[in-house]
């Protein structure tokens, strides 16, 4: 069977659900009909300004409303909608805009000034504001309907990951990426299966697969999706509550935050079916914790923007802490997602070996934008993706990594990779070599620490670097402490060996 598109998936919940209420935020809500009517104005937009198919349209900004319509209006139109992370600095705002190359911008107007700084040349729409120009953009368009044929193997999503270099790379997901794997809701687990009567909370941010998926999914089904610009506690506890959500995706570090809020141990959370995770292990201890106050199931989901979300899964029967050792693993693989655990010649290992995790799935990014080399690298000609994680599979096939292959550290469920740091550093007069891991970190689970060697005479101060680097990178990528050292650990090519200083700090107080 063909994987439906986006579009069919929209104009059949369109027929069955009309005027049901398809996504809320901040006191203004969209039925499915109107979901549609206001995607085909802004295709009409779109495409009379000139974007063909195939063409990037970018957003920049939190999560809202107009976002979802541009990118189901994108979609009628056929163009590659490219949500760009708001947390990045500038400089990162600038290289994204300029490899994507977008038509128009959409930006929120606390991000207009980037948008011109980094991008003068790209047209822009504001999406509020005194001006209001996005919504009376759209309704300017015709609003006669818009069904264009699409091909499913179409790009539909540009989303930017960070690279082991420093830059980062625009994983092509298409409309078979993205709903390949839930085109057979029979051969799915329950935890996996959605109805129309579900409502969603739509709190990661757009910008990740986890925000936009989300997002997707919840339309999909013809369920409700409750959008919060960010994630915040207070707000999360009022919008559940008030909206009764059933299905919420946080990562264990949100998790931590929502089950000590003051409101959770006296709030009737009955209605909650389903709490999904992802982006780091959930401790024994805190998923005890949540279960007394939530009282709902857990699936822990593994994927990576690459697959376009998740391909395996713990699921909720799995977390029991009576079974010990399973819920260290990060569960088994979807229906029709292949796993396979190779060497470093690429050899596939026996259960209980650990190597490579390698995937082979509908979910599978088309490859890296404009990037041929790199996405020959990451997926071969059989269709194995290589994710750079390290792992083992049991007898049972339950996927347990190791450690990331690349070396990735997830903070608050940000991925940032330690050469994009290093690069920030770097040229700071005081230091002479910098090298960064991970380090683990009670509220964020991991937090960034860079050892320096100094430059002759000098002695840099974390602040100093936070200034430095903050100038060049996002926030939440500058480290949380240094440490300053003689010399880095390296094997004899020069290699820095990361492993050498994640092994130094085990049961090491963190401080600069």
């Amino acid at each position: 069977m063909t994987t439906d598109t986006l579009n069919q998936l929209l104009r059949r919940q369109v027929e069955a659900h009309g005027v049901k209420i398809a996504l809320k935020f901040e006191g203004d809500s969209r039925s499915y009909t109107d979901l549609d009517r206001h995607a085909a104005q802004i295709a009409h937009g779109l495409i009379a300004g000139g974007v063909k198919p195939g063409d990037r349209v970018a957003y920049l900004g939190k999560n809202t409303l107009a976002y979802f319509e541009y990118f189901l209006g994108a979609a009628k139109a056929r163009a590659v909608t490219v949500p760009v992370n708001w947390r990045l600095a500038a400089p990162e705002v600038g290289y994204i805009l300029e490899n994507a190359r977008p038509k128009l911008l959409l930006a929120e107007p606390q991000f207009e000034a980037t948008a011109l700084t980094v991008a003068p040349h790209i047209e822009r729409l504001i999406t509020g504001g005194l001006r209001d120009t996005f919504l009376a953009w759209r309704d300017r368009q015709a609003r006669d309907s818009v069904d264009p044929l699409v091909d499913c193997r179409e790009t539909l999503l540009l989303l930017y990951t960070s690279g082991t270099t420093g830059r980062p790379k625009g994983a092509m997901l298409t409309h078979q990426s993205l709903f390949g794997l839930r085109a057979h809701p029979e051969l799915l687990p329950d935890w996996y299966r959605w109805s129309a009567e579900d409502v969603s909370l739509i709190a990661m941010p757009v910008a990740h697969v986890s925000g936009t998926g989300w997002g997707l999914w919840t339309l999909q089904h013809g369920a409700t999706g409750v959008i919060l610009r960010e994630f915040d506690p207070h707000v999360v506890f009022d919008q559940l509550l008030a909206n009764r959500v059933n299905k919420v995706m946080m990562v264990p570090t949100a998790m931590q935050i929502a089950v000590r809020h003051p409101l959770a141990k006296t709030a009737d959370f009955s209605f909650l079916r389903y709490l999904y995770y992802g982006g780091a292990p959930l401790a024994v201890e805190l998923l005890t914790e949540c279960s007394r106050v939530f009282g709902c199931g857990f699936v822990q989901m593994y994927g990576m923007t690459e697959t376009s979300g998740t391909i395996v899964a713990l699921a909720p029967e799995d977390h029991d802490p009576a079974k010990g050792e399973r819920l260290r693993s990060v569960g088994k693989a979807l229906p029709g997602v292949e796993l396979k655990i190779l060497d470093a010649q690429g050899h596939s290992l026996q259960p209980g070996a650990t190597g490579e995790v390698a995937i082979r799935a509908q979910a599978n990014m088309a490859g890296y934008f404009e990037m041929p080399a790199q996405s020959a690298e990451a997926i071969d000609a059989q269709g194995w993706l290589r994710s750079g994680d390290a792992g083992y599979l049991d007898e049972d096939g339950y996927l347990f990594l190791k450690d990331r292959v690349k070396d990735m550290i997830i903070s608050g469920g940000e991925n940032i990779y330690p050469a994009e740091v290093e690069h920030a550093i770097y040229g700071h007069p005081g230091v002479a070599e910098v090298a960064v891991i991970g380090v683990p970190d009670a509220k964020w689970g991991e937090a960034v620490k860079a050892f320096i060697v100094p430059a002759a005479g000098a002695a840099p101060t974390l602040q100093e670097i936070i200034e430095w680097a903050g100038a060049r990178i996002a926030k939440f990528k500058l480290p949380k402490t240094i440490e300053l050292v003689s010399a880095l650990p390296r094997n004899h090519t020069g290699k820095v060996l990361r492993r050498e200083l994640r092994d130094s700090q085990r049961g090491k107080a963190q401080g600069v």
